[in-house]
C-alpha cells in the first residue's frame, strides 16, 4: 500500500511540473489556481520526503530485527554451553544456571529431557545427579525413565538402552533407586513378562554382573549357562524363569557385551572438578619406608595424590572398593591407615607413576597417611569411610532375594 501511494503521488507530481510555461495575461483567478497548484506541488514533494524516511525507518527496522533475534539466538547458546559445562562440573549447579537463565524450566519433566537428549553433557554427572535422593530428583528419575521404551525388547535389550544414556554411580543406593525405577518402567513396558518388579530387579543385576564376569580379564572362573540359570533359580516369585529365557539372556552378554558410554570431555582434568575432598597429606612409601608430601584429592571412590597441584597426571590412583580404614600410632602425628580387612600380607590394587612416566602396580599392603593437624585427620577419614564401597551389586542383589524369599514364606 505504502508504495502504490508512492506512484499516485509521483504520477501527480509529473503532471503538475509540466505547467511550466505561465502566460502573461493571467486573470486574478487564475492567478490564484497557479498559485493553488505550486503550494500543492510542494506539499506534495514534503508528503514523498516523509513517505521515503518512513520507507527507510521501517527497512531499518527490518534489518536491525533480523541481527538482533540472531545477537539473542547467540547469546542464549552461549548461555547453553555454559550450563552444560557448569553441569558436568556440578550438576545441581549446572541445573540452577539453565533455570535462572531462562534455558530450562524449573520442572522434573523439563530437566529429564534435558538430561535425556544429553547433548554435550557428561554421563557420569548426568548419573550423579539421578541418583540423588531428595524427593525432585527422584521425580526426575522418574520422568527421565519413562523417556526410555522398552516394548517388546528383552531384559538385555532393554539394559543396554538404559545403561548407555548414562553411567551407573559408584554409591550402592542410587544404584538401587535407579534399577528400582528401571524394573518398573520394564515390568509396565511388558505387562506378564515377570510375576513382580522385584523379579526384574535381581536379574538385571543378575545380568549386569554377569557381564562383567564373562568379560572382565581378571575373572578366571567364567560363569556357564548352568550356574547362571541355577543362581537365578526362585527369583520369579518363588517360581523359576523358563530356562530357555535365562539362556537366551546368557548367550546375548556372552556374545556382545556391555557398551559402557564415553564422557564428553571426561579427561582426568573433568575428575578432579568436583572432589569430596583435597589437601596436602604426608604419605609413607611403600618400598623405600620414607615419608613425602603429597597432594590428595578423593574423588569417585578413588583417592589421588599428585607431586604438585598444577600436575595434570596423579602421581599415584588407590581405588578405595574393599578397603577399610584405621587410625594408627606413629612417630608422625595424626596418622591413619588404609589395608585390606582380613589379609595382612596382600598388595593393595593401586597404580603409580614411575619417574621415567611408566604406570606400574603398587606395592604397598598398606598406605600410612599423616593429616598436619588432629582436626583434618578426623576429616579425611570420615569422608574416606563415606566413599569406601563393598560391591554393592551383591550386597542389594542378597537383600532383595532375601525379601523375595521372605515374601514366598508368608
Amino acid at each position: 500500500m505504502v508504495l502504490k501511494g508512492i506512484s499516485l503521488v509521483i504520477l501527480t507530481l509529473h503532471l503538475l511540473c509540466h505547467v511550466s510555461l505561465v502566460p502573461d495575461d493571467l486573470t486574478p483567478e487564475e492567478q490564484q489556481e497557479l498559485e493553488n497548484i505550486r503550494r500543492r506541488k510542494q506539499e506534495l514533494l514534503e508528503d514523498i520526503q516523509r513517505l521515503k524516511n518512513e520507507i527507510a525507518e521501517v527497512t531499518s527496522e527490518i534489518e536491525n530485527l533480523g541481527s538482533t533475534e540472531e545477537r539473542k539466538n547467540m547469546q542464549r547458546n552461549k548461555q547453553v554451553a555454559m550450563g552444560r559445562k557448569k553441569f558436568n562440573m556440578d550438576p545441581k549447579k549446572g541445573i540452577q544456571f539453565l533455570i535462572e537463565n531462562d534455558l530450562l524450566k524449573n520442572t522434573s519433566d523439563d530437566i529429564a529431557q534435558f538430561l535425556y537428549k544429553g547433548e554435550g553433557l557428561n554421563k557420569t554427572a548426568i548419573g550423579d545427579y539421578l541418583g540423588e535422593r531428595d524427593d525432585f530428583n527422584i521425580k526426575v528419575l522418574q520422568a527421565f525413565v519413562e523417556l526410555h521404551e522398552f516394548t517388546d525388547l528383552n531384559l538385555v535389550q532393554a539394559l543396554r538402552q538404559f545403561l548407555w544414556s548414562f553411567r551407573l554411580p559408584g554409591e550402592a543406593q542410587k544404584i538401587d533407586r535407579m534399577m528400582e525405577t528401571f524394573a518398573q518402567r520394564y515390568c509396565h513396558c511388558n505387562p506378564g513378562v515377570f510375576q513382580s518388579t522385584d523379579t526384574c530387579y535381581i536379574l538385571s543385576f543378575a545380568i549386569i554382573m554377569l557381564n562383567t564376569s564373562l568379560h572382565n580379564p581378571n575373572v578366571k572362573d567364567k560363569p556357564t549357562v548352568e550356574r547362571f540359570i541355577s543362581m537365578n533359580r526362585g527369583i520369579n516369585d518363588g517360581g523359576d524363569l523358563p530356562e530357555d529365557l535365562l539362556r537366551n539372556l546368557y548367550e546375548s552378554i556372552k556374545n556382545e557385551p556391555f557398551k559402557i558410554p564415553e564422557d564428553d570431555g571426561n579427561d582426568l582434568t573433568h575428575t578432579f572438578f568436583n572432589p569430596d575432598r583435597e589437601g596436602w597429606l604426608l604419605k609413607l612409601g611403600g618400598r623405600v619406608k620414607t615419608w613425602k608430601r603429597r597432594w590428595f584429592i578423593l574423588t569417585d571412590n578413588c583417592l589421588y595424590y599428585f607431586e604438585y597441584t598444577t600436575d595434570k597426571e596423579p602421581r599415584g590412583i588407590i581405588p578405595l572398593e574393599n578397603l577399610s580404614i584405621k587410625e594408627v600410632e606413629d612417630k608422625k602425628p595424626n596418622c591413619f591407615e588404609l589395608f585390606i580387612p582380613d589379609s595382612k600380607d596382600q598388595v593393595i590394587k593401586a597404580c603409580k607413576t614411575e619417574a621415567d612416566g611408566r604406570v606400574v602396580e603398587g606395592n604397598h599392603t598398606f598406605y600410612r597417611i599423616s593429616a598436619p593437624t588432629a582436626e583434618e585427620k578426623e576429616e579425611w577419614m570420615k569422608s574416606i569411610k563415606a566413599a569406601i564401597s563393598r560391591d554393592p551389586f551383591y550386597e542389594m542383589l542378597a537383600a532383595r532375594k532375601k525379601k523375595v524369599s521372605s515374601m514366598k514364606r508368608h
